[in-house]
This record gives C-alpha cells, structure tokens and sequence, in this order.
C-alpha cells in the first residue's frame, strides 16, 4: 500500500464531526459538506476556526469573494443534509440544494441551518491555498446553539453517532 492509501486509511479511522459550510452574498449561495473544522482559538480578538475546502470548490471560491460563510455542525438526524451538500443526491447544483432544508439567514448574511447542533457565523479573516485546499481562517462573530447537542459524525467511512462510555 502506497503512502497516499497508508495515509487515506489512517485518517478513516479519526471521527470528526460533520459540518457545510455555507455563504451567501456577491459569489451567490453555496455550501459543501467538510469534515475538516476546528477551533483555532476562543482568546483571540474574536473566537476563530478553520475548515478545509478543495480549491475546486464552487464554495471555497465564493466564501473567499463574500468574505464570510457559516459553519453548520450537523445534528445526528442531519445525515440526508450532510449527502446533499456533498454532492450524493439529486438535488442539483449549489443553491438548489438549499431547497427543502429549514435555515434562516443570519446576522452577517450567511445561511444557518435549523436544527443543527450549532451555527457559527464567520467572517473571512485569511485563506491559504495548500496544494488542493484552501485553509480558510474565520473571526466567530455570532454562535447559536440548538436543544440538540447529539453531533453527526464521520469515521470509518461511515456516518456514526457517539455514545457515553463509561468505566466501572
């Protein structure tokens, strides 16, 4: 097995949490499912995060022109959302597949999904082009949060759920 596939393998095995990515504004409306986000800090001037997209993107191209995007973290029960921003339903091209999922527009404009475990409205701080992605860097301006705090989670190539252990 080559290093690519060594590498492939050993990443299958971490579970994230499911996120879209989602921006609204001059570029249009987009969102794309992404499985690389994070914290980077909540002491900074304004908490800030990073998501990974692939340059060729639609998505990433039009979050660097609006300049602001939201990053949807999505509940359990959010699997058919995850599909249709990555792409694996019939829902058409980007801003059709906002059809027949609950948001609402937030503070900064971008598109907030309804009952995901939590939104975080962004706005643009920096981007990198890394070989295929972009690492996009953005300053958290608004955060809600649902009753629902049962994540989406991706391992093992396949959609998962987690669940307490405990320890006698």
């Amino acid at each position: 097995m080559d290093l690519r596939n060594r590498f492939l393998e050993a990443m299958s095995r971490a579970a994230t949490f499911v996120a879209v990515a989602t921006t609204d504004g001059e570029a249009g409306r987009f969102g794309v499912t992404i499985s690389s986000l994070t914290s980077v800090s909540a002491d900074g001037e304004q908490p800030s995060l990073l998501g990974c997209i692939h340059h060729l993107s639609p998505a990433a191209t039009a979050i660097l022109k609006n300049r602001a995007f939201a990053a949807n973290l999505l509940a359990d029960d959010q699997e058919a959302i995850a599909n249709r921003f990555a792409g694996r339903d019939a829902a058409g091209e980007h801003a059709e597949r906002f059809a027949g999922v609950e948001w609402v527009t937030g503070p900064l404009g971008q598109p907030l999904f309804l009952g995901a475990t939590a939104t975080l409205e962004c706005r643009l701080a920096t981007a990198v082009l890394w070989e295929t992605h972009y690492i996009i860097v953005g300053r958290v301006s608004a955060v809600r949060l649902s009753e629902n705090t049962a994540a989406l989670l991706y391992g093992q190539r396949a959609y998962r759920r987690a669940v307490n252990i405990t320890t006698d």
